[in-house]
Formats: C-alpha cells, structure tokens, sequence
C-alpha cells in the first residue's frame, strides 16, 4: 500500500472522531491588547454600566472564557445580532476572539448595578423567579441552567448573578419577542415567553443585587 502524502495524512486524522485540530490557547496578556476597543463600553474593569434609560452594557469580567468566545463568533456569523458589537467583533482574528475571551475571563467580577433601588416585594419575587422558578406558569427556575447560586454552568450557561438589571431584562424581551435566538434549543426564548414584564423586572433587580463570583457587595434580602 502507497504512503499518503503527509498533508493528506493530517488531513484525515483531522476528520476522525475526536482528533479535530484543537482550538487555539487564549493568552490573557494578547487579550488585554485586543481588547482596547471594548473599554469605551465594557470599561478598563469589564464592569460594563446600567443604562436605566438606554442600552446597558454587560459585565464581562469573570464570565466562562468559551461562553465569551462563542457571542463574539456569534456576532461575527449574525447569529447574534447587535450591529455596534458586529462591528467591534469583525475587528477581530479567531486567535484574537479567544485572547480577549481569556482576558475577561480572568478579571475579578464587579458587582452588578439596577436593583438597589427595588423594592422588597420585587426583591422577593425575583429571589423566587431566579431560585425556585414559578411552576403553574411552567418557568423554571434561573438556577436550573445557570448553576448553583447563578454563578454559571460551563460555556453554555454564563454567570448572571451579579449582571446588570438593565441587560439581564435587554436580553430576556429580546429571546421573548425572537431577536435573540443563540440559546441552546431555544431555551432561553421558552422560558422568556411564559414571564410577565413584572417577572422580567423582578429577576433582573434581584440577580443584579446578588454576589458576581469573587464580589461579595451582593446581599439577599
């Protein structure tokens, strides 16, 4: 039996099972390079801002390293569609995407604006939405996916305790009115469409208000 040409060789245990050519490492100190264009939104800190009246921009400091990489493709592709953030994400290289991605990754998380003005019914209710779902409406619970205490699940749940009020409930009308729809079998936009905007409103107040990973400004009412 002839000998395959090396490149063709390589080829193929490329398209075995489990032997795909690994995806490149993330440098956090490239990343810090890189991500120079998303200071004027997401801050020097990743901490983002709540925007009561406008567009708020998410924290992004302590967030899953895939889970950031993977949005940035995303609005690369127009799979997630936001034209300022297609825009900044078409700035970037593959290897770029995950230096930036492991750049926040490592960054301490700030803790999340837009509930500390919420009123204790509001606070409870959220707590309920986030922890125990509501059930007769069929809504789970946020922890059911998001992981213990909202803290994330892997690169597919990010962390959102501790997010801003102002993007948590950007996002949920989005996946409810089908704007946003890069949530794993349409998960997200089923939750979303059974929750009220008092729902919506309360879960984001109460998640804003809770501890984002090392912060611990975050309190339970």
């Amino acid at each position: 039996m002839k000998h395959l040409p090396t490149a063709l060789y390589a080829l193929g245990l490329s398209l075995l099972p489990g032997l795909a050519p690994a995806a490149p490492a993330g440098d956090a100190t490239r990343g810090a390079e890189a991500a120079a264009v998303c200071v004027s939104c997401h801050q020097a800190d990743g901490s983002g801002m709540n925007m009561e009246q406008g567009e708020s921009w998410p924290r992004l400091a302590g967030l899953n390293a895939d889970y950031l990489a993977k949005q940035l493709r995303d609005f690369q592709s127009g799979e997630r569609v936001n034209p300022t953030m297609k825009t900044f994400a078409n700035m970037l290289t593959e290897q770029q995407i995950v230096d930036v991605a492991q750049f926040y990754s490592e960054m301490t998380p700030t803790q999340g604006r837009g509930g500390e003005d919420a009123d204790k019914a509001v606070l409870q209710r959220g707590q309920t939405l986030a922890t125990a779902g509501h059930w007769s409406e069929y809504i789970v619970s946020c922890e059911s996916c998001h992981g213990p205490d909202n803290q994330g699940a892997g690169s597919v749940f990010p962390g959102i305790a501790g997010q801003h009020a102002g993007y948590i409930m950007a996002q949920l009308k989005a996946w409810q009115e089908g704007t946003r729809t890069n949530d794993p079998q349409d998960l997200m936009g089923t939750i979303a469409r059974r929750m009220s905007s008092e729902d919506i409103h309360a879960v984001a107040a109460w998640l804003a208000t809770q501890p984002s990973g090392d912060s611990q400004e975050g309190a339970t009412p």
